[in-house]
């Protein structure tokens, strides 16, 4: 693994779990062996870094929903919804340091004040959102999700109740994978058509 890579990967962890203001150089470098200026070469500085990390999630989250996609064909819209909100929650698990870390409050207060991470913030949530849509809008195309629903705000609601889902498996709330079930029978009761 490229020095760079741990730095980004030791960093994302940090970040997620102890927060920005408490995470600090020294112990990026202690934990990743790279000089603290050899970090910083690498970002400039700390809010570098985290731009840098939001970059490459929106990468990961992308390449990996493009894998998915590939070569799987679905019967209808209605069965490529349940089978992204599935998968939505599978990358959750399975980069749960990303989304523990977009699940944080600092992100979005740097994003009141600066644009990069604002717009890094809205790609990612606007690929995932963008992913359902997609579902919604090919299952009113297929008759399995009525036409009645506006696509957009119907995505951005199914997206909301994901993220919540995954907010409380993130946080130790509530046993998410209890709610599953539930989560599919909701979503197909919001969306089928008559």
């Amino acid at each position: 693994m490229k020095k760079k890579d741990a730095i980004l990967k030791v960093a994302t962890v940090l970040f997620a779990n102890k927060g920005f203001v408490d995470t600090s150089g020294q112990e990026l470098s202690r934990l990743t062996g790279a000089a603290e200026g050899t970090i910083f070469y690498h970002f400039k500085n700390k809010e570098g870094l985290l731009l840098a990390i939001l970059e490459k999630t929106r990468e990961e989250i992308v390449e990996q929903f493009e894998q998915f996609f590939e070569n799987r064909p679905f019967k209808s819209g209605m069965e490529m919804v349940e089978e992204v909100v599935s998968f939505h929650l599978y990358l959750a698990g399975l980069m749960e340091d990303k989304f523990l870390l977009l699940h944080r409050h600092f992100l979005y207060k740097f994003s009141e004040s600066n644009p990069e991470f604002r717009e890094n913030l809205e790609a990612i949530y606007n690929c995932l959102v963008d992913i359902f849509e997609e579902a919604i809008a090919a299952g009113q195309e297929d008759g399995s999700i009525t036409k009645e629903l506006h696509p957009r705000k119907t995505a951005l609601i199914l997206f909301t109740m994901v993220d919540g889902l995954i907010r409380f498996k993130n946080y130790n709330l509530y046993d998410a994978g209890a709610l599953f079930n539930e989560l599919m029978n909701t979503c197909r009761r919001m969306l089928q058509a008559n």
